[in-house]
């Protein structure tokens, strides 16, 4: 649950357009793929991976003792001042035709911060798999996937590589899950539309909370230039009983009408009921971005984005949230990427730290340097 990722994170100072989870990246970014990587298959096994380091300068200069802090709602590229491994990650896939699979594995601070909710008993190992499902397709193209895979809402991933800004939106962070266990299925209907169901665990929990389970509902309708995707999910998510649910509804739009230019809007609204049955808390947000190709090497992506989180459920201070990025990225050799990005977030209440001192600023300013190499399958 991400409302637990930022208590257990501020303890240390936290598309295709049929897309359906990160092994099929997100709407976003499919619009703008990366460029082209080495080849890495053993008979019907395909391999990837890829490493992924920064360096996030913070004019906020957060630390605690000397001891360099951390980025205010960052979750991947939270390490301030100081260079660091986001994550390192192997994938061995195939297919299904009819039997598949998908295994990622990784470590880094980006896994940690994935696995933040899981129940402190959960093994070690556990904690190092983003992803590990089986698959089965039958002939008229139903789908059904069975393990660990990424959630299928959100206009972003979790591998930045695949999306257009180096560091992850608001959205991103604290209005939607990372992960499920369970049970997902998708069908093509038509030539325009999608639609799958998913019945998990819960959010971000290999091992449930309860003994409720949480319904996913998907629906991508897809054209030439214009795609829409839209989730639901719904279900008990309060820990040790099924009374009060968690819903949340995730849109995102996606524009293509050039090679060099695309663009998205994604809209979220969430709302978790208290065992009580009498109060709740919401969560909202709209994030839009836009990505300029502005030649085979170099592109130019501002975002712009907006995140009431009105009872601290995710954030854990009742608060707006607004942000502004720009990133720059450089394709600088076949399975590199290079991107420098500055950001800016501000709240209407003093979140930020600044220095040694916590909740000391209304804002904060960073400049990031990501550097990521990989490679993976041709299809």
């Amino acid at each position: 649950m991400k409302h637990i990722r930022f208590f257990t994170g501020s303890c240390l100072l936290a598309v295709s357009s049929l897309a359906f989870a990160q092994d099929q990246p997100a709407p976003a970014p499919a619009a703008a793929p990366a460029p082209p990587a080495s080849v890495w298959s053993v008979g019907p096994i395909d391999f990837s991976g890829l490493i992924d380091g920064y360096y996030t300068a913070n004019f906020n200069h957060p630390n605690s003792g000397g001891v360099p802090g951390q980025n205010g709602l960052y979750n991947f590229n939270f390490n301030a001042n100081q260079m660091s491994l986001s994550m390192a990650k192997l994938t061995m896939s195939h297919d299904a035709d009819p039997v598949g699979f998908r295994v990622d594995l990784g470590f880094g601070k980006a896994f940690d911060v994935i696995h933040a909710s899981e129940p402190s008993g959960s093994s070690g190992f556990l904690r190092n798999i983003e992803q590990a499902y089986v698959s089965v397709k039958s002939k008229k193209g139903l789908e059904a996937d069975f393990g660990q895979f990424v959630t299928s809402a959100g206009a972003e991933v979790i591998e930045a590589k695949d999306n257009w800004n180096y560091s992850r939106s608001l959205l991103f962070a604290w209005a939607i899950p990372y992960y499920h266990f369970g049970l997902r299925t998708i069908l093509p209907v038509g030539s325009h539309f999608t639609g799958g169901v998913q019945v998990v665990n819960g959010w971000n929990n290999l091992e449930d909370n309860n003994t409720g389970k949480t319904l996913g509902l998907i629906g991508n309708f897809t054209s030439k230039k214009v795609s829409w995707m839209n989730n639901y999910y719904t279900g008990p998510e309060n820990i040790g009983t099924n009374k009060g649910w968690r819903n949340l509804y995730d849109t995102t739009l996606l524009f293509t009408p050039a090679d060099k230019f695309n663009a998205y809007f994604n809209f979220d609204y969430g709302k978790n009921s208290n065992p009580d049955g009498k109060t709740s808390s919401t969560w909202k947000g709209v994030a839009g971005a836009a990505k300029f190709q502005l030649s085979s090497v170099f592109a130019v992506t501002p975002r712009l984005e907006w995140f009431e989180d009105t009872d601290g459920f995710s954030t854990g201070v009742a608060q707006d949230l607004k942000e502004f990025t720009i990133t720059a990225e450089a394709k600088a050799a076949q399975g590199i990427l290079a991107r420098l990005e500055y950001r800016y977030d501000w709240s209407d209440k003093k979140f930020f730290q600044g220095g040694q001192r916590p909740f000391a600023s209304d804002h904060q300013s960073t400049i990031t340097l990501g550097l990521i190499a990989f490679f993976g399958p041709k299809h």
